[in-house]
């Protein structure tokens, strides 16, 4: 059997039975789809991962817009972190949904959330009822990853996945590249809504494309609806929204709306997050049956400082996305729409990034040397961007974002493949989570603590420059409003320049110090060679030598080609069982997420 040749054959021995009854039955497995049939599926889920990576950046060019509206300058950060907050805390639930409600119906019930909240905040209100709207985006936003993932994976073998894998990446490039842009002229033109209102056509043909065309099955017999459900990990969910909800409540009561410490309003949160951080870490250690932070990955050195390493780069990359094109409307006093296109280089170099450190991992067979090169990348680049300036060059202004792009695509990718090289194979699904976990929170801390430290630092300035009878109104307005500043008379607005400018020094400083710190903690992380043969590592085994547990494959050979090779497919391999958990299971079963030897266990068995 070739490699393109689909896993199920047409022409394998059928039961006995009439042709009508025969082609009444047979459904197609996702090998066996046609071609026309696997694009549309691809284009459909496409559509919707350039939408949520859209969606993840369009916010920070419409910050000024939408908080001046609402005279809320003070809580815009809470659009960026609802959206992530929903995110990080529901994204890892979706791989079960897959499992309980088929591949359809959980990618489409991520859509419809991800639709259902951009209407939403095309409609709002008030301030609040956009945050919600953005918390329910986000619910949606971080399954749409999840499902095309994993129906990529029911679609094509390993060897094939690396390529679909990274035409997705470009979509997602795509998304993330033109959110800025397209925000801020859209919001020039037309109003800010409109930059949601717009997307919604295009969640209707994702939607469309994928009921049409997302219909395969494939046999088997797995795990009842019931047994997986228990393996949902709902008390981690709750308690972790929870200790993040209210550890960003105490932040924007304290710092954001200027709340004294023994108001209530401040203290209280602050001790939630306490208690429900500890009852996380419980629920997890001792309760959960598949929690999703591994207990006995803390324990080993790697994961947790793969964790710690993501945790602070992505704390950095999304202090300066959500920043950076404030710096150019309250500082330089440029429209939204050139604000945004100042993201654009980053985005851009975010992807290029991604496809360079897989091409050298795979050239080479190594990571480590890769790392420490390009990891000093992003700490340059937010010293370059802490030293911005009104009369900064050009040079200086649009390109000295590249490098974090650069630098952070590398460190994520082969951070990512240091713990799986570590890790032996059944815990690579487990391992991929445990990482994400920590790289979710880490996007909601790079938001709200910058949030934080901007405000506080902001209103701080604002009140060393200006005094008189009104000026705690003024300092209100100039806080609570971003785009007031370029209205105000010469010499306030040069004291509120110049404010705008300490404070989002400040945070960009946060995000240098972020990335210095990741960078440290990473040099403990050994070099490992990267085996690109499973064929010569199984061949040194039988010769006597031993080899680590886990050899991490690439997309170009896999054990998956040398059991086709042998004419054994996978399906009835010993070491890959096929099982069947609803009627859209992966076919190899590489995305198999209750089965002990692919998806693994995130508590190991005593």
């Amino acid at each position: 059997m070739s490699e393109r040749e689909p896993l199920l054959q047409h022409e394998r021995p059928l039961p006995a039975v009439g042709d009508d009854e025969l082609n009444s039955n047979h459904k197609p497995g996702p090998m066996e789809i046609s071609r026309s049939q696997r694009h549309g599926i691809l284009a459909g889920i496409w559509v919707a991962t350039f939408l949520t990576s859209l969606n993840t950046t369009v916010v920070a060019t419409l910050l000024p817009s939408i908080s001046s509206d609402f005279q809320r300058s003070n809580q815009a950060s809470w659009l960026g972190t609802s959206y992530l907050l929903a995110t990080c805390t529901f994204t890892p639930l979706y791989g079960r949904l897959c499992n309980v409600m088929g591949r359809r119906g959980a990618n489409q019930t991520a859509v419809f959330f991800a639709g259902l909240g951009t209407l939403a905040c095309g409609v709002s209100g008030n301030m609040e009822t956009l945050i919600l709207a953005r918390f329910l985006g986000g619910l949606g936003g971080g399954g749409i990853f999840t499902t095309a993932a994993i129906i990529t994976s029911d679609m094509y073998s390993i060897r094939s996945r690396g390529l679909t894998q990274g035409i997705a990446s470009v979509f997602n490039g795509l998304g993330m590249g033109l959110g800025g842009p397209l925000g801020g002229v859209i919001s020039d033109r037309f109003g800010w809504r409109w930059a949601f209102l717009m997307q919604l056509p295009l969640f209707l043909l994702s939607f469309m494309l994928t009921s049409v065309n997302l219909r395969y099955t494939t046999p088997g017999k797995g795990k009842s609806t019931k047994e997986v459900l228990k393996r949902i990990d709902y008390g981690g969910s709750a308690t972790l929204l929870g200790a993040v909800l209210s550890f960003l409540v105490f932040l924007s009561n304290r710092y954001n709306n200027e709340k004294p410490w023994a108001s209530g309003a401040v203290w209280l949160p602050l001790a939630l997050s306490v208690v429900f951080l500890i009852a996380f870490v419980l629920f997890e250690l001792l309760i959960a049956a598949e929690p999703m932070l591994a207990p006995y990955m803390l324990k080993e050195k790697i994961p947790v400082l793969v964790g710690i390493s993501n945790y602070l780069v992505a704390t950095c990359n999304f202090a300066v996305m959500y920043f950076f094109p404030m710096w150019f409307q309250t500082v330089k006093l440029t429209n939204a729409s050139t604000a945004g296109l100042h993201l654009l280089p980053n985005s851009v170099s975010m992807s290029v990034g991604s496809m360079f450190a897989g091409w050298m991992m795979h050239r080479t067979g190594k990571y480590k040397m890769i790392n420490l090169i390009f990891g000093t990348f992003p700490f340059a680049a937010a010293v370059l961007i802490t030293l911005m300036r009104e009369d900064s060059g050009p040079v200086q202004l649009w390109l000295s974002i590249i490098p974090l792009g650069f630098g952070n695509a590398v460190v994520l990718q082969t951070m990512l493949i240091a713990l799986l090289a570590h890790l032996p194979n059944s815990a690579m699904a487990v391992g991929t989570g445990f990482a994400q976990v920590f790289r979710g929170m880490g996007q909601v801390s790079g938001v709200g603590v910058a949030s934080a430290i901007f405000q506080y630092t902001l209103d701080r300035e604002l009140r060393a420059r200006i005094d008189g009878p009104d000026s705690s109104e003024l300092i209100r307005s100039i806080r609570h409003s971003a785009r007031l500043v370029a209205s105000l008379p010469p010499e306030t607005q040069r004291h509120a320049r110049d404010s705008y400018a300490i404070a989002l020094r400040a945070v960009f400083t946060m995000a240098a110090s972020a990335t210095f710190l990741a960078y440290i903690v990473r040099l403990p992380i050994p070099d490992k060679k990267l085996e690109h043969s499973p064929k010569k590592a199984a061949a040194r085994t039988r010769e006597g030598e031993t080899t680590p547990p886990s050899v991490p494959e690439t997309p170009l050979e896999s054990d998956d080609d040398d059991e086709r090779e042998n004419g054994v497919s996978p399906l009835n391999s010993k070491r890959r069982p096929a099982r069947r958990l609803s009627t859209y299971e992966s076919s190899d079963g590489g995305m198999d997420l209750e089965s002990d030897e692919i998806g693994g266990s995130a508590r190991r068995k005593r």
